[in-house]
């Protein structure tokens, strides 16, 4: 009869230079090694589709350096408004945009709350103030449409300041295209699915927990109130010498191509290479007129907007 007590006669022991491992151990270190294994797959084949998309965008980052140039050579003003819902996109693609321009000439602004003194001045005064100079860019991370979108929903300005603005900013737009300013108004649209997995993301993770405010956690409870937003102010403030274009931002590396196309093509500078795809992707560039379309069809059919 075999003692299984014993290492030596036991079928579910191994021996391994010496040493005796229960099998059941061995199994168990191997599905955790082959779990390792796969994760580290994962993580390399991220690491590489994330490299590769980067260098996707390093042409088009480099025709926005020319595009610099040209802008302080004709002493041009451009500004660059970049809204839409939180966790849509805004910050990374200003951050790939401005990643290697000449730092003289532009300015990223995404200005607080309004202190006391600005609450009692014209709302559009703590904005002139951020207004570029000639040959210079502004881009906007979140703007004076902070007045159509995120305040009412959240009682942050009164109804009569929410109507004077709505009736004041296309004229303002008006004056500054007027006078020379070049600007482009981009709305990030992403999906409920989407945001929601995006603030997942920002909550489990201890490197972009600090981007999750109390305003995020509540957008998803306010959804349908953001988007009855989102619809007024392209009804009103979609015009033709201040349009909107919409970028769907689900996908976060064509938002960023598509966007650094639709900056590339507001002027009319020397192409540093011409044989580059400048052409948007219809699929991920709207404009605001098409988007209140798209919306009031969604209307008529569910009775209510998707997005």
């Amino acid at each position: 009869m075999t003692d299984t007590n014993n290492p030596a006669n036991n079928p579910e022991v191994v021996h391994i230079d010496g040493e005796a491992i229960r099998l059941e151990d061995l199994v168990e270190d191997y599905k955790t090694l082959s779990e390792q294994v796969e994760l580290l797959k994962r993580s390399n084949k991220k690491a590489v589709r994330r490299y590769r998309r980067e260098m996707a965008l390093r042409p088009y980052q480099a025709e926005l350096i020319r595009l610099q140039q040209y802008l302080e050579e004709h002493h041009s003003r451009m500004i660059i408004l970049f809204e839409g819902r939180d966790a849509s996109g805004k910050g990374g693609t200003i951050r790939r945009v401005t990643r290697y321009m000449n730092e003289k000439h532009y300015r990223v602004v995404a200005l607080g709350k309004p202190t006391e003194e600005q609450r009692t001045q014209w709302f559009f005064q703590k904005y002139v103030g951020q207004m570029p100079r000639g040959g210079e860019v502004v881009l906007f991370d979140r703007s004076w449409y902070n007045r159509a979108m995120v305040e009412p929903v959240f009682g942050f300005c009164s109804q009569e300041e929410y109507d004077n603005f709505m009736i004041g900013v296309t004229g303002f737009e008006k004056d500054l295209v007027r006078q020379g300013t070049i600007l482009i108004k981009i709305y990030f649209s992403v999906t409920k699915e989407e945001q929601a997995r995006r603030f997942e993301r920002r909550k489990n993770d201890p490197l972009r927990q600090w981007k999750l405010s109390e305003i995020d956690v509540q957008a998803q409870d306010r959804w349908d109130e953001f988007t009855q937003q989102k619809y007024d102010m392209l009804k009103r403030t979609h015009t033709t010498h201040a349009p909107w274009t919409i970028i769907r931002s689900n996908d976060k590396h064509l938002a960023r191509v598509n966007v650094m196309k639709v900056i590339l093509n507001s002027v009319p500078y020397e192409r540093l290479n011409p044989e580059l795809d400048f052409v948007p992707d219809p699929e991920i560039v709207v404009s605001g007129s098409r988007e209140l379309e798209m919306m009031e069809a969604q209307r008529l059919r569910s009775g209510k907007f998707v997005g």
